[in-house]
């Protein structure tokens, strides 16, 4: 039997993931780390907590095999941290992650000097605060004595393979996320690497996810219970090599992650890039392929900051069997789900969490039904994006904590008038890590081969035609609601920054 080893650089912890070629999961380890915050809106993380609890993960699930059998190691993560290395190989700084907001300036700075409507064409996205490139030019800017010490910049999962390998490289889909690559031609690009003026020698060689990087070093294959000189697959950003573990890896299938936010992954075999911005368009974790990624930034996060906030923390199963008894619409409730700003199709830090058209008919009931329902129009504006690039949709398939509720998918199988699958695997982006390190080992051909043989389908739920022509109703209303409001959001905005402390 052939085991391999699916490696996810998470934000809270570093997980392995040991699976057989079958696809079945034998066992998993987590080891958590610290987040860094030194000053409001920033997040930083030390690298060498990444490899100290990627070591003790490691070691722990490659110990419930013969250490013969084990056969690559595959490696997923965060995307967008920013690791500086200078010239002895050494971390200059903390990792910058890819959620601090601290790079405002410097992304109005990399548009101005790029140009807006060049950078979506080079990269096929708007530069946002959570990138790469303004992480670094935010150095330059405030910490000019680091600045000058970088010669190698890294992502974190890439960190971890240079201490398994000793390589300086990434994959193509994590590098997406710099605003660097260009994303057509899979590439980096001169344009914006000179245009920025950062030395290309800078940037790590570029991989398809399911080619060899390296090898671990011979040094550490005891430490770690590996064979000598074992693969490491090149893998992907977190949410590419999530596509993988979905076997979103052809046209007509699209990916939905209902977790703290929402993700909607769709594959494309060429590059589709949308002419604002609006939905990320990045390469993909299948070789020569690409996909297009909106994301609703609370999605479940909606459902439990309900739950909390008005609920007393009750059971998820328990509150929306209580909406189950509540016709679609909610009868003219609405929810808009911009509990933290929102990312698609509306990149607005402004936008708020709304409930709008409450009367006196109105229950606990319906409000919940109403947050389900607002999530799931959310999720439908990522939906109507990618079919204006010409992404076509068959079939749904569903993961993450908020798949749990067989309501929830229903709204969503009516609301979006499509079929929407669960798999007998639900671990995502290191399972298909340890996917990737199956097609590098040869195991199998192809990504394609290889998700064939190892995705099933758990269960299938399909449209309720009463409810479609409902929904389409209630969600024309809902399209309209943000432009209604966003001067107001932005009223509001200004108002509580003025009256804080």
């Amino acid at each position: 039997m052939s085991y391999f080893i699916g490696l996810d650089v998470g934000t809270s912890g570093a997980k392995a993931l040991l699976i057989n070629e079958m696809g079945d999961v034998i066992s998993s380890a987590t080891n958590e780390y610290p987040m860094l915050t030194p000053k409001p809106n920033w997040t930083e993380q030390n690298p060498e907590d990444w490899w100290e609890a990627s070591k003790k993960s490691i070691r722990s699930v490659a110990s419930k095999v013969k250490k013969d059998e084990i056969e690559g190691i595959g490696l997923t993560g965060q995307m967008h941290g920013l690791v500086t290395l200078d010239d002895n190989l050494n971390v200059v700084r903390p990792c910058i992650m890819w959620n601090d907001q601290r790079t405002v300036k410097e992304c109005d700075e990399i548009t101005t000097k790029i140009g807006l409507e060049k950078l979506i064409k080079i990269t096929g996205n708007q530069v946002l605060t959570g990138f790469t490139a303004p992480k670094i030019l935010w150095i330059k800017n405030n910490e000019p004595d680091n600045y000058h010490k970088i010669k190698k910049i890294l992502l974190p999962k890439d960190y971890i393979r240079f201490r398994l390998t000793g390589e300086l490289a990434t994959d193509v889909s994590d590098a997406s996320g710099t605003s660097l690559l260009n994303v057509p031609e899979r590439k980096w690009s001169d344009e914006i690497l000179s245009g920025l003026e950062i030395p290309k020698e800078w940037m790590p060689q570029l991989y398809e996810s399911s080619e060899i990087s390296g090898r671990v070093k011979k040094g550490l294959c005891e430490e770690l219970n590996l064979p000598e000189y074992l693969i490491v697959a090149a893998g992907g950003g977190d949410q590419a090599a999530g596509g993988i573990g979905t076997g979103t890896v052809s046209e007509g299938i699209t990916s939905l992650v209902l977790g703290t936010s929402g993700v909607v992954f769709a594959h494309s075999d060429k590059p589709l890039i949308e002419a604002s911005g609006k939905v990320h368009s990045f390469c993909h974790s299948v070789p020569n392929a690409w996909h297009v990624m909106g994301v609703t930034l609370s999605a479940a996060g909606s459902l439990q900051w309900y739950r909390n906030t008005f609920h007393n923390g009750v059971d998820y199963s328990e509150l929306t069997k209580a909406a189950e008894n509540i016709q679609p619409g909610s009868e003219g409730l609405f929810f808009l789900p911009y509990l933290s700003g929102e990312r698609t199709p509306y990149p607005d830090p402004n936008a708020k969490g709304t409930f709008i058209g409450a009367t006196v008919r109105h229950n606990t009931s319906h409000f919940t039904r109403a947050v389900l329902e607002g999530v799931a129009y959310s999720l439908r504006d990522c939906f109507e994006l990618n079919e204006g690039l010409g992404v076509k949709t068959d079939q749904v398939r569903i993961s993450g904590g908020g798949a749990k509720s067989k309501m929830w998918i229903q709204i969503l199988s009516d609301l979006l008038n499509k079929e929407i699958v669960t798999l007998t695997s639900t671990e995502g982006a290191p399972y298909g890590a340890a996917i990737l390190a199956a097609v590098a080992s040869g195991k199998f051909k192809s990504v394609d081969e290889a998700c064939s043989s190892i995705i099933k389908i758990k269960s299938a739920t399909t449209p309720n035609k009463e409810n479609i022509n409902i929904y389409e109703d209630f969600y024309n209303i809902y399209k309209n609601l943000y432009g209604t409001l966003k001067s107001t959001f932005v009223n509001i905005s200004n108002t509580v920054e003025k009256y804080s402390n």
